[in-house]
């Protein structure tokens, strides 16, 4: 199955409500970001990708690493995406729709149950973002 390689942000505001973009011509929301072009880096895509699909100037120590993530890719049938996703923090002023986007939503994890979403952010990138308290390991109780 070929892999397309991604860089991918959690982006959350002062609310807890993280964004989540539409490409134009899909119907699946996503963590915004984006493939990368020759030689950079995985945060070098992903802060060239914000400018380009939200107007979003954000440094690049400003993103925090959050590991490598491998779904079903949403838009392209057959293909697995690998994403090295970041987290980071924004407010709705901060963003706009650019580039190829259609959409972007601030939303909560009750919105989330609602949506069309890419396996990428069902799968790994909402769970980080609100972690379930049902589902944290607990530490050993004592005897």
């Amino acid at each position: 199955m070929p892999d397309i390689h991604v860089s991918a942000a959690i982006i959350t505001d002062s609310a807890g409500r993280v964004l989540v973009v539409r490409k134009q011509g899909t119907e699946r929301f996503m963590q915004p970001g984006g493939k990368p072009e020759a030689g950079e880096t995985a945060a070098q895509t992903l802060a060239r990708e914000l400018h380009e699909e939200l107007g979003l100037q954000i440094a690049e120590d400003r993103l925090r690493p959050l590991g490598v993530f491998v779904s079903a890719a949403a838009n392209e049938p057959g293909h697995r995406v690998v994403a090295t996703a970041f987290a980071t923090t924004a407010e709705p002023a901060d963003v706009r729709v650019q580039a190829e986007l259609a959409e972007l939503r601030w939303i909560t994890p009750a919105d989330a149950a609602t949506l069309p979403l890419a396996p990428l952010s069902e799968e790994h990138l909402l769970p980080l973002a609100w972690p379930d308290p049902l589902r944290s390991p607990r530490p050993p109780q004592a005897d």
